[in-house]
C-alpha cells in the first residue's frame, strides 16, 4: 500500500492543489501518446534496418563467384538474410504492441472523461472555498480600518454623532466580517471532505497508470531481448560456418571445379634433319596453296589451257574455283614429308608443263618456263578424298569468320539519338499551376506573365501584368472637390446587372496576405497590435501603448490578461463568375500579459493553471496551437470548441526571458495559436468585386462593381481604409473617372480613396468605380486590380476564448480583420 502522498502535499494556501492534480492526469495521457510514438518510430528504424539487410544479402548474393573464396560469400548471404529475419520478427511484435497500446489509450480517455464528472464537485468546492476566502480577505481589511477609524475618532475627540456613525460601521464590518468566518468553516470542511476523497481517486489513477505503462514497458523490452537472443544465435551459427570452412576444402572445391584435367603431356624425341626435304619443301612455302574466295576463281580460269581441263578439274571434290585442280588419271597421289608438303616427283618438263594449269608463283608472267602444282595434304595421307574436303571445309568457313562487317555504330548511335528525342517529355511552354495557391497566382509579380496561367485553375486574361510596388497604395491626398461629369462621357461598357448572389460552390485555398498592400497594424493604441506579437521561439515583443496594467499585483487579485484575434483575408475574382471566386481566410490569436504578472508567477512554485476554452472552432478548417505552451484536451467531443491549458512552467521561463532582454516593457505579447478557416467561396468575402474592361485604340473604359457583404462577418461593421489600384498602359494622355480617382503619371496607375463601406452607405454598401481614358498608343491590356481594406471590433470566423477557472480575468478583447491579396481580373 503507497502512502498517501497526494493528500498530505496538495493543500496550499491558495488551494490550487485540485488543478494541478487534474491536469497531473491529463499529462498521462500526453504520456501514453508519446510512449506509442516512441514504440513506432522504433519499429520504422528496425523495419528500415531489415530491409537494409535484406538488399546487402542480395548484394553478397550477386559478388563475384570466382576465385577460392567464392563460397565463403553464400555464408554471408544466408547470415545477413536470418539477421533481417529477426528484426522483421521484432517489427511485427512492436506493431502488435502498438496496438495493445492504442487501446489503452481509448480506455484512458474514456477513464479520464467519467473523472472529470466524478470530481465536479470537488471543483465547486475548490471554487466556493477560494471565493471565500477572497471576500473573507477584504471584509477583514474592512473589519481593521472600520475598527481603527472608530478609535481614532474617540482619542481625537470627534463629536458623538460621528463616533456613532464610525461605530455603525464598524459593527456592520463586524458582523460580515463574522459571517464570512463562518462561511469559511463551513466550505473549508466541505473543501477538506471533498479533496481527501479526490486526492486519494488522483492518486489510485496515476498509480493504475504507471502499474500500465510499466507492463508496456516490460513487454517492449522482452520482444528487444528475444530479438537480441535470436541475433546471437545466428551470429553463433555464422561463426561455426566459417570455421568449418576450412583453406582445404576451399581449395579442394575450386581444384574439382575449375580442375583442366590429370594428364600431364607426354615426352618428344629428337628428330635427325632431312636436308633434302627441307630444301624441296621450302619452296612452296613462299607459294600461296590457297586463295580467298572471289580471286582464286578469276586467276583459275585466266591459268586454265582448255575447256576439256575445266571439266577435268572439276572431278577432284573440291569447290569450283577455290583450289587447284588435280588430274587424278594422270597424276598419282604424291608422297609428302613430315611437314605435309609434297615431295616433287620425277618428272619431265614438258609432261609437267602440259598437264599444268595453274602456277601458284607470284608472277604473272604466262612465259614463265617451269610452274609448280603444290597440295598441301594432311600429315596422315592415306585417308582418303573426304578427309581431303572436310579440311578444305574448315578452312573455308574459319576464313569466312574473319572477313569483317562494315561497322553500324554510327548508325546505332543516330537511332539511338533519334528514339530519345522521340521519348524525350516535352516541357509545356505555359507554367502549369497545379493548386489553387494565390501565393504561386502572382499577377501584380513583374516577372509572371498571364500568358503563363493559361493551364491554371486559376484562369487569367492573356496579356501582360502590372508590377504594384508595395508602397503604392499610399498616393497623395485627395482633392477635396469632386467634379462631377457628364454621364455621356462615361457610358463605354453599359448598365449590365450582374447580381452578386451565386449559388455556393466548393472553394479553393488561396495563400497568405502578401507584402504588396501593408496595413498599418500599429495604429490601435491596444497593446495587441499585431506587430506586437511574437512566437515563443522569437524574442520577445514589447510595448508602451495601453494594455493590461503593469502596476503591481496582490497576491488575492484576479491576474489581468488581453487577447487579440486578428485575421488576414485573401480572395481573388474572375470576371463575374462568382464560381471562380478563391478564397482563404487566416487568423492568429495573441496573448497579453502585463509587467507585474511576471513577479507573481517567479514568487509562487506553482501558480494557478490559466486554462481557456476556445468557442466556435466548427468554421475552423485546421488549428495550429504554439505546442511549446500549450496543452489540448484530445478526448473532448464537443466540436464547437476546443479546452486548452497552459504549461506554466514553461509560459513563467519564457516572460521571464522577455523581462530580462526588455526589463522596461509594460506589457509582453505571446502568440499562442494560428488558424484557418473554413471559407464558402464568394459568401466568405466582405466586398464582392467584379471588373469590366473595353478597350480601343484610343480609348479604355473601365468600370468596377462591388458590393458589401455584411453576411461574411461575424459582427457585421465598416470596411475602413478601401482603396483601389489598377494599371492601365497604352500611353494614357487624360483620364475621367467617378467618383474621382488619382493618376500617376510615372506608374501608369489610377488610385481610388473611398468612404467607409458598411450598411449605412449609399444603396447599402453596393457602388460602381467608373473611369475613362485617352490613349496615345492603345489598346490598353487589361490588368490586375488590387484591394485593400480593414475591420476594427470583428472576424470572419467568429472565434472567441472564454477563460475557465479562477485566479485570471480577461481585461480586454480585440478582434480584426484586413485584407491580404485581395485581387480581381476582368
Amino acid at each position: 500500500m503507497i502512502a498517501p502522498y497526494f493528500l498530505e502535499n496538495f493543500w496550499g494556501e491558495k488551494n490550487n492543489g485540485f488543478d494541478v492534480l487534474y491536469h497531473n492526469m491529463k499529462h498521462g495521457q500526453i504520456s501514453t501518446k508519446d510512449l506509442t510514438d516512441f514504440i513506432r518510430e522504433r519499429s520504422t528504424i528496425e523495419e528500415a534496418y531489415a530491409r537494409s539487410m535484406t538488399r546487402l544479402a542480395k548484394s553478397a548474393g550477386n559478388f563475384s563467384q570466382l576465385g577460392t573464396f567464392a563460397p565463403v560469400w553464400e555464408v554471408f548471404k544466408g547470415s545477413t538474410e536470418k539477421l533481417a529475419g529477426c528484426h522483421m520478427d521484432l517489427v511485427r511484435k512492436l506493431q502488435e504492441l502498438i496496438k495493445e497500446v492504442q487501446k489503452y489509450v481509448d480506455e484512458q480517455a474514456k477513464a479520464h472523461k467519467k473523472t472529470k464528472e466524478e470530481v465536479a464537485s470537488t471543483l465547486e468546492a475548490v471554487q466556493n472555498i477560494q471565493t471565500i476566502s477572497q471576500a473573507l480577505q477584504k471584509s477583514k481589511e474592512n473589519y481593521n480600518a472600520k475598527t481603527v477609524e472608530q478609535e481614532r475618532l474617540r482619542k481625537e475627540g470627534a463629536t458623538q454623532r460621528d463616533v456613532d456613525k464610525a461605530g455603525v460601521k464598524a459593527k456592520k464590518a463586524t458582523e460580515t466580517y463574522k459571517s464570512y468566518v463562518e462561511k469559511y468553516a463551513t466550505a473549508k470542511s466541505e473543501f477538506e471532505q471533498k479533496m481527501t476523497e479526490t486526492t486519494q481517486k488522483f492518486q489510485d489513477i496515476e498509480e493504475s497508470h504507471i502499474l500500465h505503462m510499466k507492463e508496456i514497458i516490460q513487454s517492449f523490452s522482452q520482444s528487444v531481448d528475444e530479438t537480441h537472443v535470436q541475433i546471437g544465435e545466428v551470429q553463433h551459427e555464422f561463426v561455426r560456418n566459417i570455421e568449418n570452412t576450412s583453406v582445404e576444402s576451399l581449395i579442394q572445391k575450386l581444384s574439382e571445379s575449375k580442375g583442366t584435367g590429370r594428364e600431364r603431356p607426354g615426352p618428344i624425341e629428337f628428330e635427325e634433319c632431312n636436308t633434302a626435304i627441307a630444301t624441296e619443301g621450302a619452296k612452296p612455302r613462299r607459294r600461296k596453296p590457297f586463295g580467298i574466295p572471289g580471286r582464286r576463281k578469276d586467276k583459275d580460269t585466266d591459268s586454265t589451257e582448255s575447256p576439256e581441263n575445266d571439266a577435268a578439274n572439276t572431278a577432284n571434290g573440291a569447290p569450283p574455283g577455290y583450289f587447284g585442280a588435280i588430274d587424278i588419271q594422270n597424276a598419282n597421289i604424291p608422297q609428302v614429308d613430315a611437314e605435309g608438303f609434297c615431295i616433287r616427283p620425277e618428272i619431265n618438263e614438258n609432261d609437267a608443263k602440259d598437264n599444268s594449269f595453274y602456277s601458284s608463283s607470284d608472277s604473272e608472267d604466262e612465259d614463265e618456263p617451269r610452274k609448280f602444282h603444290v597440295q598441301i595434304k594432311p600429315v596422315q595421307p592415306n585417308n582418303g578424298p573426304q578427309q581431303n574436303r572436310a579440311t578444305i571445309d574448315e578452312l573455308k568457313a574459319s576464313i569466312g569468320n574473319i572477313v569483317l562487317s562494315p561497322s553500324t555504330s554510327g548508325q546505332q548511335m543516330r537511332r539511338n539519338q533519334s528514339s530519345d528525342e522521340l521519348t524525350k517529355p516535352r516541357v509545356p511552354m505555359s507554367y502549369e499551376l497545379t493548386n489553387n495557391d494565390l501565393l504561386s497566382l502572382d499577377p501584380l509579380s513583374p516577372s509572371l506573365a498571364a500568358g503563363s496561367l493559361s493551364s491554371s485553375t486559376v484562369p487569367a486574361p492573356n496579356r501582360p501584368t502590372t508590377p504594384l510596388a508595395a508602397g503604392t497604395l499610399v498616393p497623395p491626398p485627395r482633392p477635396s472637390s469632386r467634379p462631377k461629369l457628364p454621364s455621356g462621357k462615361l457610358t463605354g461598357i453599359n448598365e449590365i446587372v450582374r447580381p452578386f448572389s451565386p449559388p455556393k460552390s466548393s472553394n479553393s485555398s488561396p495563400t497568405p496576405p502578401p507584402q504588396t498592400a501593408p496595413l498599418a497594424r500599429a495604429e490601435s493604441s491596444s497593446s495587441l497590435s499585431s506587430n506586437a506579437s511574437l512566437s515563443a521561439a522569437n524574442t520577445p515583443t514589447v510595448g508602451t501603448s495601453r494594455g493590461p496594467s503593469p502596476v503591481t499585483l496582490g497576491s488575492q487579485d484576479a491576474l489581468p490578461i488581453a487577447v487579440a484575434f486578428t485575421e488576414s483575408v485573401n480572395a481573388y475574382f474572375k470576371g463575374a463568375d462568382p464560381n471562380k471566386c478563391i478564397v482563404k481566410i487566416t487568423g492568429d490569436m495573441t496573448l497579453s500579459f502585463p509587467m507585474g504578472i511576471i513577479k507573481v508567477f517567479t514568487s509562487n512554485p506553482s501558480p494557478a493553471v490559466l486554462t481557456f476554452k476556445l468557442k466556435n472552432t466548427s468554421r475552423l478548417e485546421q488549428i495550429m496551437p504554439n505546442q511549446q505552451l500549450l496543452y489540448s484536451d484530445p478526448s473532448q467531443s464537443d466540436s464547437n470548441s476546443k479546452d486548452f491549458w497552459f504549461n506554466m512552467q514553461a509560459l513563467t521561463s519564457y516572460l521571464r526571458k522577455a523581462s530580462e532582454q526588455n526589463p522596461s516593457a509594460s506589457y509582453y505579447n505571446v502568440d499562442i495559436l494560428k488558424y484557418q478557416v473554413q471559407s464558402d467561396g464568394i459568401h466568405s468575402t466582405p466586398l464582392n468585386l467584379a471588373v469590366y474592361w473595353k478597350c480601343s485604340p484610343s480609348t479604355t473604359d473601365l468600370r468596377v462593381d462591388y458590393r458589401y457583404n455584411p453576411e461574411s462577418m461575424d459582427c457585421p461593421g465598416p470596411l475602413t481604409n478601401v482603396q483601389v489600384l489598377i494599371h492601365v498602359d497604352g500611353g494614357v494622355t487624360s483620364m475621367q473617372s467617378l467618383p474621382n480617382s488619382i493618376w500617376n503619371s510615372e506608374q501608369n496607375k489610377c488610385l481610388w480613396k473611398l468612404n467607409d463601406i458598411s450598411e449605412k452607405s449609399e444603396s447599402e454598401g453596393a457602388g460602381s468605380l467608373r473611369a475613362k481614358f485617352d490613349l496615345s498608343s492603345g489598346p490598353s491590356n487589361p490588368s490586375t486590380l488590387a484591394v485593400q481594406f480593414m475591420n476594427e471590433g470583428s472576424t470572419l470566423s467568429g472565434v472567441d476564448m472564454e477563460l475557465q477557472g479562477t485566479g485570471y480575468r480577461l481585461s480586454l478583447n480585440k478582434k480584426r480583420f484586413a485584407t491580404g491579396r485581395y485581387m480581381a481580373d476582368c
